[in-house]
């Protein structure tokens, strides 16, 4: 118990080390993340007034709609466990959101070894990321958005949600389900008039890619720093039940020892007596 004790210490305290420079990147990358949202989803409401995108043929692949037949699923989790609940959660809420969209068809690409292991055994996968945890890279963002792309605009799929946890902090870990495409314009804002130095369409074609590309990246830092908080707490309060037991073991074998010495004691003085 000792031994294990040292080794949910010793984990404590590299999942704190690491939770602090993960806590600073998800930090730094919410402003951009949520302003881009804000940016495109106006933008596109804007488009959609001016009569830009009542065609058939929209500006953009991505801004197709289409009528919801086949999802596609991106379930994010960890690629170690030891991390609580948090795998857990995440397979449960892929499992509410699958018994939801039971009638229509659900891909799934699960991004972490710990999701690809428990859905590899139960469903087909289209795709699998894993081992991206150990240091989140926008180059994994941009290859799991250049696989979600081609198979929304190859009409493979109607839809794209993501769950992932989402970080609070160091004892909270919120799980969230997003839609990523297509993209979700605001409801109860007035339409912003921008006005464009080049095509709408030439804009739309560097800008939605790049969404996509920073909604992901968002999501992978937010799911590693919160492994990272889950793991942390999850070590502490072994290490303290470790403690707990490694007391109660003592406690039990200083009394078996007494209890020895106790007998052995009575055993020399009955037979001093039986001398006598």
């Amino acid at each position: 118990m000792k031994n294990t004790q040292q080794i949910t210490k010793a984990m404590k305290m590299m999942s704190a080390a690491r939770l602090r420079r993960a806590q600073e990147r998800v930090v730094a990358a919410r402003p951009y993340a949520s302003l881009m949202r804000q940016f495109l989803g106006r933008l596109v409401s804007r488009l959609e007034a001016n009569g830009a995108l009542e065609n058939e043929e929209p500006l953009h692949p991505l801004l197709a709609r289409r009528p919801v037949k086949r999802v596609l699923l991106l379930v994010m989790g960890g690629d170690k466990g030891l991390a609580g609940a948090f795998n857990a959660n995440v397979f449960k809420s892929a499992a509410s959101f699958l018994q939801e969209y039971d009638g229509k068809h659900v891909d799934l690409i699960p991004i972490g070894r710990k999701p690809r292991d428990f859905f590899r055994r139960r469903r087909d996968l289209v795709a699998e990321f894993s081992d991206i945890f150990a240091k989140v890279k926008y180059e994994d963002a941009r290859a799991i958005t250049a696989q979600v792309i081609q198979r929304y605009t190859a009409g493979e799929c109607d839809e794209v949600y993501i769950i992932y946890n989402e970080f609070k902090s160091v004892l909270v870990q919120r799980l969230r389900t997003e839609r990523l495409l297509p993209l979700e314009t605001p409801k109860d804002e007035a339409p912003v008039d921008y006005i464009f130095e080049q095509p709408p369409a030439e804009l739309l074609a560097t800008l939605l890619p790049r969404y996509v590309e920073v909604q992901i990246f968002r999501a992978l830092l937010e799911s590693s720093a919160s492994e990272h908080a889950a793991r942390m707490t999850a070590m502490d309060a072994s290490s303290k039940n470790a403690r707990e037991v490694i007391d109660r073991l003592t406690l039990n074998m200083n009394r078996i020892r007494q209890a020895n010495i106790t007998r052995e004691i009575i055993e020399i003085v009955s037979g001093a007596a039986a001398l006598e």
